[in-house]
């Protein structure tokens, strides 16, 4: 029958926050086969038949066709040849495969020679190869009598005696924990929100580790009481205090303590005790596994933080424990392998970039890795194929190098100490997975610089790392650390808008880190309103910094302070900076794009365009650009450019640990080990008013009570419709202080800046005055 003759086919117009069509000419390929996406009909139970052809008419013999497809997202089975292509979609008969409307629109691309072959095994063949018997989650039955061998010669193997002395046997003697009572009156509080979330995490660890070390050693005892503690907890209320809908990050880790609990102590268990814990499971399960597909609906909207960690932290290890047991299992399974190797992660691309900032990388990575390492021990899935995977350890290396603390963007749960150990655990992690000694040096830094902290809130209420040091050696080699180098100083991810600067990261007394920001994801989830700002460190000390403190999400530190403009070394027009509030769709609009970010040689330029996000709460603003240049590795040049259709005032911020001096254009910083000096070149505008304020206006201070309180500069320019701004700002440490001269010609039609160091160096920086741009 002919195509035109098949009824239509929804294909409504994607938005920024929804999935998007692809892959489309304008998409670069990373990875072959390439991952395909639609946006869904609205019939929940529809199934979808794919068609790609070297040929845009489709002709069968060149033409290969997919189908029925369950979800809107498609991994083909093998690699394409390079080349050109052509593909499109329909709704389709569920048995047959066969188009029961017309195919969609069609789209084009090109497969590039030599990308990594990262093909997604069919339906029917992806869990062949795993074991239907007990212990599936890191074990299988023939690899537990392996180790057990293994622990029996050697105490030591895999770190054993750690972690059996201190995270299996203390669960022995504490007392078995009642069900969390919830918040006093079901309004939430945040210390009881912390205090919950660290004794489900406990849960976690006594039934899991238990279940381990009994197993492992033959103790009866600690089987049995692994048993009782499983059991006390599939007694809790599902759909009480800790279910999805009350708490989700508690209902997390009950849910995978029942997973691991189950999986472990399959063959213990009577045939009713599985009955009980198998239900407790399934019903919790099936709850976060209904709010992902069918409330959340990541497939159609993918940036949501928790729902999508909830495919890696409860959907694949529960499904893994489940399988054949239970018939919606699978159906889980399959959803969330398959949104792995597909759409994830919808905060990235290939350059291994994470839009919500280094902190939330670490703990969606986290449970990524876990859910990866389960997949690839059990079915020999391998998720870390994936250019993403292979990449990804950047983020954390490039943007919170291991001395830093505050100078870098998005919410972050470390309060100002050093990245938290499990940035180093992750780094290791990929390490291991793409031998890159770089990530390994992280590892052994963050283990050097942070020791004792493993106890604190941000460690302690996701990880124990003798458990993870545990799996981690006994799946993966450790990788000899190399220092970065120092030729690869620059990192730009794209695909999030950020590019960071590390210059001798691997010697703290001469390190300096630059993070700078503007991007297409705008203030969505645990970003912030800070296109076009930037952060620094430098020679072991913050610098100019992210102010604030994330002491809870929502708080009004959070939504006053934290997560706004005026919180950021930014500008403000008129007062008023970026959009950054809850509305997600407006959220995503406020972006930016970084428009260049290369190596010069004698400098490192970059330049961010924050227009669209400026204009959300400023719509007479037409331009709203920021350019910076790293000199020498020595010194930043920043030239800001703002035009209005009226005329508008500037607040230039820089934000710092403690006050400043202030002159009359001049700014100077001194901290413990390092300081910095600013001065305002050059105005176009006119002349600024510098001050300075201390503290977090707006802000409950009961909420920061304790926490140190960081210091604003504020330079005022006066009100023009055309503003361009040179600002000359100085990093060094108190043991060596610097000095950068500058001189000004503009008697032409530019504004030449010179700048020159104690060493003759000279560079220059040309502006574009009013009169050449022909106003």
């Amino acid at each position: 029958m002919p195509d035109t003759q098949q009824p239509a086919l929804d294909q409504p117009r994607a938005g920024r926050l929804t999935m998007q069509y692809g892959p489309t000419a304008e998409t670069v390929i990373a990875e072959n086969p390439p991952r395909f996406s639609w946006l869904p009909v609205i019939e929940d139970e529809a199934t979808y038949v794919l068609r790609i052809s070297s040929d845009p008419t489709f002709p069968a013999k060149k033409t290969k066709l997919f189908g029925p497809v369950d979800l809107n997202f498609f991994t083909p089975d093998a690699p394409l040849a390079p080349g050109a292509y052509h593909w499109a979609y329909a709704v389709c008969d569920p048995e047959s495969g066969a188009p029961v409307t017309e195919w969609s629109e069609t789209r084009s691309f090109t497969v590039a020679e030599g990308l990594p072959e990262t093909p997604l095994a069919s339906r029917s063949e992806r869990f062949a190869k795993g074991t239907r018997a007990h212990p599936r989650l890191w074990l299988s039955p023939d690899r537990l009598e392996g180790f057990k061998a293994a622990v029996a010669e050697d105490a030591s193997h895999c770190a054993w005696d750690e972690f059996y002395a201190k995270s299996v046997l203390p669960w022995m003697e504490r007392e078995i924990m009642a069900e969390p009572a919830g918040y006093p009156g079901h309004k939430r509080v945040a210390n009881v929100w912390r205090q919950t979330y660290i004794d489900c995490q406990e849960l976690l660890y006594a039934i899991r580790h238990l279940a381990i070390g009994g197993k492992v050693t033959e103790d009866e005892a600690m089987i049995a009481r692994a048993k009782e503690w499983l059991l006390a907890a599939a007694a809790w209320d599902p759909a009480g205090t800790t279910s999805r809908s009350y708490t989700d990050e508690w209902a997390f880790r009950v849910n995978l303590a029942l997973a691991w609990g189950y999986d472990w102590l399959f063959d213990v268990l009577s045939e009713d005790e599985r009955a009980t814990v198998r239900e407790a499971l399934l019903i919790r399960t099936r709850e976060t596994a209904d709010h992902i597909i069918k409330h959340a609906r990541i497939h159609l909207f993918p940036f949501d933080s928790h729902a999508v960690r909830a495919v890696s932290a409860v959907i694949v290890p529960a499904a893994i424990a489940l399988l054949d047991e239970a018939e919606e299992a699978e159906e889980w399974l399959n959803y969330a392998v398959e949104f792995l190797f597909t759409v994830y992660s919808p905060w990235g691309d290939a350059d291994g970039g994470w839009a919500e900032g280094p902190h939330y990388w670490m703990t969606g990575m986290a449970y990524l890795i876990d859910a990866a390492n389960l997949l690839r021990g059990w079915a020999g899935i391998d998720i870390y194929k994936r250019p993403f995977f292979q990449k990804t350890g950047d983020m954390p290396l490039y943007t919170k190098a291991p001395d830093t603390r505050r100078a870098t963007f998005g919410d972050d749960s470390t309060m100002g100490d050093l990245p938290a150990v499990k940035l180093g655990y992750n780094l290791r992690q990929f390490a291991g997975v793409t031998g890159n000694g770089a990530y390994q040096w992280y590892y052994d830094e963050i283990k050097r610089t942070n020791p004792g902290t493993e106890m604190a809130f941000y460690n302690w209420g996701w990880w124990d790392f003798r458990f993870d040091e545990m799996l981690y050696r006994s799946d993966f080699p450790i990788i000899e650390a190399t220092p970065p180098s120092d030729e690869d100083s620059l990192r730009w991810f794209r695909g999030i808008g950020w590019a960071a600067i590390q210059h001798r990261m691997q010697s703290p007394d001469e390190h300096v880190q630059f993070v700078f920001k503007s991007s297409p994801f705008g203030s969505i989830s645990h970003s912030h309103g800070d296109q076009n700002a930037f952060c620094l460190a430098a020679f072991g000390e913050d610098l100019a910094i992210q102010s604030g403190h994330y002491v809870a999400f929502n708080s009004t530190m959070h939504q006053v302070w934290r997560r706004q403009t005026q919180s950021k070394n930014a500008i403000l027009i008129n007062g008023k900076g970026q959009y950054a509030g809850r509305d997600k769709a407006e959220a995503m609009r406020s972006t930016g794009r970084i428009e260049v970010a290369e190596d010069r040689g004698d400098h490192i330029y970059i330049k961010g365009d924050a227009t669209a996000a400026y204009r959300t709460l400023s719509p007479e603003v037409t331009l709203a650009t920021r350019e910076v240049y790293f000199v020498n590795r020595q010194y930043f040049v920043f030239v800001d450019s703002v035009d209005a259709e009226t005329p508008v005032s500037l607040q230039w911020l820089l934000h710092a640990n403690a006050p400043m001096k202030l002159g009359e254009s001049t700014f100077r910083y001194q901290g413990e080990r390092a300081g910095f000096y600013g001065e305002v070149i050059w105005s176009e505008a006119g002349k600024p008013q510098l001050s300075q304020e201390t503290g977090f206006p707006g802000v409950d201070p009961a909420e920061y009570e304790g926490l140190p309180v960081s210091t604003r500069l504020i330079a005022s320019y006066p009100e023009a419709t055309r503003h361009r701004i040179a600002t000359l700002l100085v990093p060094y440490p108190l043991s060596a202080p610097r000095r950068v001269f500058s001189f000004m010609d503009d008697q032409g039609y530019d504004c030449d800046l010179y700048f020159t160091d104690s060493d003759d160096n000279a560079f220059k920086v040309v502006i574009k005055k009013l009169a050449a741009t022909g106003i």
